[in-house]
């Protein structure tokens, strides 16, 4: 079968929204169907998104492709008899986001028409594909609540997993991802401040924000953590971060609300790590059973700082945990023979 993967891309940066392209792409290829990237740019501005997503309607890739794939969000406007979507998030300042303040809009006649307008577009042009997969049940229930759709959760797994091992349960936790606010580092460090044990703390990621990077530094610094929080701001390879995660005595992962677990909770459980999250960071409750493969806390820094202890007071437990984190990997069938099977069948 000849697959176009479409997804929408902001252009200079890297991340999982273009790896789960890329790495669907090399599995699909090794199960033997031609395939083809077509990466789109998009920048999530009202004043001009509308513009952008007219110009996606108008690519024709009906010749090209036998099957069209999409992923990020405007790419599922794209015509095509045969479309599938493997559907990431919405473009989520006008959805769940909108009484925030991280919404697209302002909440004016203006706003709420933009609102409307994007809402319908994406109702309109995702019922077009012969099926809608999700990241996890957070987005399948997002869009059964704002579009009226049926999908059905189609967790991504991670490229190579076997790089991810599992090695000693050292004495510090390991949060490994991009350094954003709604990440969370912040809470981390404030947690810290907290703990009654030896553990340490260590955060491996490039911020997006240089504002940010320098307000966690402070944080360390002025409550007196350096020598048990350790900040690298930089880009970390695939390689080097299954190195860091392998001796980690657990991986740390607590954003705001994710749409889905989220690769570095899947990268700690390969790893056979337990994972430290929080009750209201999304996805990740998925894959987090609370005191089976990990610890699901509040979000306060003493919540997230008892978790900490209670991980480095019992190193057994942690292994143990980190155990059954690999064992909830195969319940969820997360595999890429399973990605496979369901966006070619």
């Amino acid at each position: 079968m000849r697959i176009g993967l479409v997804s929408s891309a902001v252009p200079l940066v890297n991340g999982g929204g273009r790896f789960i392209v890329e790495w669907a792409r090399a599995h699909l290829q090794a199960s033997g169907h031609e395939v083809e990237m077509f990466f789109l740019p998009f920048v999530e501005t009202p004043e001009t998104m509308f513009d952008q997503i007219a110009a996606y309607r108008l690519i024709d890739l009906t010749q090209s492709c036998d099957r069209i794939v999409t992923f990020r969000p405007p790419a599922h406007v794209i015509e095509h008899p045969n479309k599938i979507a493997w559907f990431i998030h919405h473009i989520r300042g006008f959805y769940d986001l909108w009484d925030t303040p991280y919404a697209a809009a302002k909440n004016d006649p203006k706003g709420r028409a933009l609102r409307d307008r994007m809402i319908a577009t994406d109702t309109r042009t995702l019922g077009e594909c012969r099926r809608i997969f999700t990241n996890s049940q957070v987005v399948s229930d997002r869009l059964a609540r704002f579009n009226g759709l049926a999908s059905t959760p189609l967790y991504p797994p991670i490229w190579r997993p076997e790089r991810f091992r599992a090695g000693a349960y050292g004495d510090e936790i390991v949060a490994v991802c991009r350094v954003e606010a709604h990440k969370r580092q912040d809470l981390l460090i404030d947690a810290m401040r907290h703990v009654s044990t030896g553990v340490k703390l260590r955060i491996c990621g490039l911020a997006s924000n240089p504002e940010f990077a320098a307000s966690l530094s402070a944080k360390i610094k002025e409550g007196g953590l350096s020598d048990r929080v350790a900040f690298e701001n930089r880009w970390i390879s695939e390689e080097e971060k299954a190195d860091i995660i392998e001796n980690a005595l657990a991986v740390a992962y607590l954003p705001l609300d994710e749409d889905s677990y989220g690769y570095p909770s899947l990268e700690g459980a390969h790893a056979e790590k337990a994972i430290v999250t929080a009750d209201d960071s999304g996805g990740t409750l998925e894959l987090v059973q609370d005191g089976r493969n990990g610890f699901i806390s509040g979000a306060d820094p003493r919540a997230v700082a008892a978790a900490f202890d209670a991980l480095y007071a019992d190193k057994s437990r942690a292994r143990r945990m980190g155990a059954e984190s690999r064992a909830r990997l195969h319940e969820l069938r997360i595999d890429w023979n399973r990605v496979t099977e369901a966006l070619t069948s």
